[in-house]
């Protein structure tokens, strides 16, 4: 499939070079042209384990590129994932203005049927917050032009983010329509092979997955971390005990 990924951060880099070494054509963008510049020299802007070999492996290839120009992008793609930061306000709510920026700019230059993929952290209800924006410039410009929009939340951890995305213990995928839904299907085929860890939901409730699953993790954290201060005064393993409930 030929894809855009759009933004080149951490979600964004990772996103886009494996899926281009499972084969499909991708085209990475950012607004920021020095980064541009030192990724087509092979030059990234974070540490992954195993990224850059397939990072460099797949521009050599012709199957990664990289560009500032969204309009280009978007003539060559039609499936289009949004992976832009969504750092927090001061009242801790998600910034959203770089996703909706992207989402009306898809809107000015959207010529075909696509699929607009959410890939950030987003609060419930951001799916359709994209779409209105996409419709709104559609509307401006008085076009009528189909798309879908989907959430695809990512789970990767720092440090082994290339295997988490290679071989994923799940993906959630969010969609109302069963175009987008046999779309998603085939784009993550190569990594069903040996099972199938596809799991379909409504938009919200895959929005609803990423930040229940995120504060399942906190609570993990935290829990131990309360059971470790307990071990400690009463002399017991804490390694023990967290083997025996982790397994």
């Amino acid at each position: 499939m030929q894809l855009t990924v759009i933004g080149t951060g951490y979600v964004g880099l990772v996103t886009g070079a494996c899926f281009a070494e499972m084969g499909n054509e991708v085209t990475c963008v950012d607004i920021d042209e020095r980064k541009i510049e030192n990724l087509k020299q092979g030059v990234l802007p974070i540490y992954e384990p195993g990224l850059e070999t397939i990072v460099r492996g797949n521009v050599g290839a012709k199957r990664l590129r990289f560009t500032t120009s969204l309009k280009d992008a978007l003539a060559t793609s039609d499936v289009y994932f949004i992976a832009v930061g969504t750092p927090p306000n001061e009242d801790g709510s998600a910034d959203l203005r770089h996703v909706l920026d992207v989402a009306r700019d898809i809107g000015r230059h959207l010529r075909h049927y696509a699929i607009i993929v959410d890939k950030s952290t987003v609060p419930v209800g951001t799916a359709e917050r994209v779409g209105q924006a996409i419709a709104a410039e559609l509307e401006s410009r008085g076009v009528e032009i189909p798309f879908d929009v989907v959430s695809n939340p990512e789970f990767l951890k720092e440090g082994d983010a290339v295997s988490d995305f290679m071989r994923p213990d799940r993906v959630i995928v969010g969609c109302e329509s069963d175009t987008a839904r046999d779309r998603m299907r085939d784009l993550y085929a190569t990594f069903m092979r040996n099972h199938e860890r596809l799991l379909f939901m409504s938009v919200r409730a895959a929005e609803m997955t990423k930040y229940a699953a995120n504060a399942m993790l906190a609570t993990k954290i935290s829990f131990i971390n309360e059971i470790a201060n307990l071990c400690e005064r009463l002399d017991v393993d804490v390694e023990s005990v967290r083997r025996g409930i982790g397994s």
